[in-house]
């Protein structure tokens, strides 16, 4: 589902789904399981369980399949085989947060929560599992902390290269292990993850919303990092997916101590997302603001449906009415800093990107510094919105890239 709530528009050729949302994240989850989460025979058999287009289809069949993968990992936990159900549950945790890509499409959301949790109780399991593999590591934020999580190749302590990943609007933090977590610890390099405000935890259980000026949170993070002794303070690495790629920007237009990092795809205004299909009296009205006038007329071209959907995606902003929801998100675009970025950049570049279409472009010529580009084709099977079923050929790209700027002693 987009930003704002609207269809995407993928292609016709090969669809898994007549719906494009249910079909694009039906491609996310096969992409996933070419990287280790679940398999790609689970993926295929819950996606035949589900009615097209039927949102509550959906969220059944995704958390039968996750209940049933968390029952296989207890008991594999129980019998003393950790790598099986470390396996499970990190597929049940990624089910049952698949389950949950279309509750804005839901009459009854009451089970977002307890969903969620389900979802995140898997994860944790997964981290003791890990034999002192990933070790948490808590940020402090804002008198809060934001709950880290670092993957080590080894429980050594030995310092060593690490990637900082940044999640996207709605991404679950253990779907970045399908995202190249899993590749660079297999390099040797430590990665961590984090939910940041916004994010996952900070907003289901805290309330705590999005922000703009990311470097308010990419600062805390590497200030815990390099005071690790396993972290190599020297050898730092960043990488943004989906509007992650707005927030690494924005965030190293002031925080300079990343050796390289990757935007994927480049997303300049996020805004965009949410205001390229309003009516060009609808824009004139949010650009002048007028309040009021606004609102009743979102309220008479809204129905009950997409209302409801446009609800949930506010949620994690600064909101009031729909008239706040537009005018905040107007503040999430980089055209006024990202002169001061000068950490090199590579920018992702799928063909057919729905969410932030052009911008990937449009970024990569803003940057002053050191800067690449690298475009993704149907060709090879990796187009749409960060190239959901070409993620081992995305991977090859942008750790090559970042390692090609580590220090060689790091690497």
């Amino acid at each position: 589902m987009n930003h704002d709530g609207s269809r995407t528009a993928l292609g016709t050729r090969g669809g898994l789904f007549t719906d494009l949302d249910f079909d694009y994240e039906a491609r996310t989850a096969l992409g996933a399981a070419a990287c280790g989460t679940g398999d790609v025979g689970l993926v295929l058999a819950t996606l035949e369980r589900i009615t097209d287009g039927d949102s509550l289809s959906w969220f059944d069949a995704w958390t039968a399949t996750a209940a049933g993968l968390a029952s296989r990992g207890e008991d594999a936990l129980g019998a003393g085989h950790p790598d099986t159900a470390r396996w499970a549950l990190l597929a049940a945790s990624e089910y049952y947060g698949k389950a949950l890509a279309f509750i804005d499409g839901m009459a009854d959301q009451s089970v977002m929560l307890p969903t969620f949790r389900a979802h995140r109780a898997c994860w944790e399991k997964v981290v003791d599992a890990w034999a002192g593999r990933c070790v948490r590591v808590p940020v402090p934020y804002e008198g809060t902390t934001m709950p880290g999580y670092l993957l080590r190749p080894d429980a050594t302590g030995v310092p060593r290269p690490t990637l900082v990943m940044i999640n996207g609007s709605d991404g679950s933090l253990p779907g970045l292990l399908g995202y190249g977590a899993v590749e660079a610890v297999g390099r040797g390099w430590n990665v961590f993850l984090h939910d940041g405000p916004g994010q996952q935890s900070l907003l289901f259980e805290q309330g705590i919303p999005f922000r703009p000026d990311w470097e308010a949170v990419l600062t805390p993070v590497l200030d815990t990092l390099v005071a690790r002794p396993d972290v190599d303070a020297d050898a730092l690495a960043g990488y943004g997916i989906s509007q992650g790629g707005y927030w690494i920007t924005r965030a190293l237009a002031f925080e300079h101590r990343l050796r390289a990092a990757v935007a994927d795809p480049g997303v300049v205004d996020v805004s965009e997302a949410w205001t390229s299909r309003l009516p060009a009296p609808l824009l004139t009205l949010l650009r002048e603001g007028r309040r009021e006038e606004f609102d009743a007329a979102m309220r008479e071209g809204t129905g009950p449906v997409e209302a409801r959907v446009l609800a949930f995606r506010a949620k994690p902003y600064r909101t009031g009415d729909l008239f706040d929801v537009f005018t905040e998100v107007l503040r999430y675009q980089v055209r006024d800093v990202v002169g001061a970025v000068d950490t090199p950049m590579l920018v992702l570049d799928p063909a057919d990107e729905q969410f932030f279409p052009g911008q990937s472009r449009e970024l990569f010529g803003l940057l002053p510094g050191e800067k690449a580009i690298v475009g993704f084709s149907a060709a090879d099977g990796a187009n749409f919105h960060c190239q959901p079923t070409g993620r081992r050929l995305t991977h090859t790209v942008m750790l090559d890239h970042l390692a090609d700027h580590l220090p060689r002693a790091a690497v």
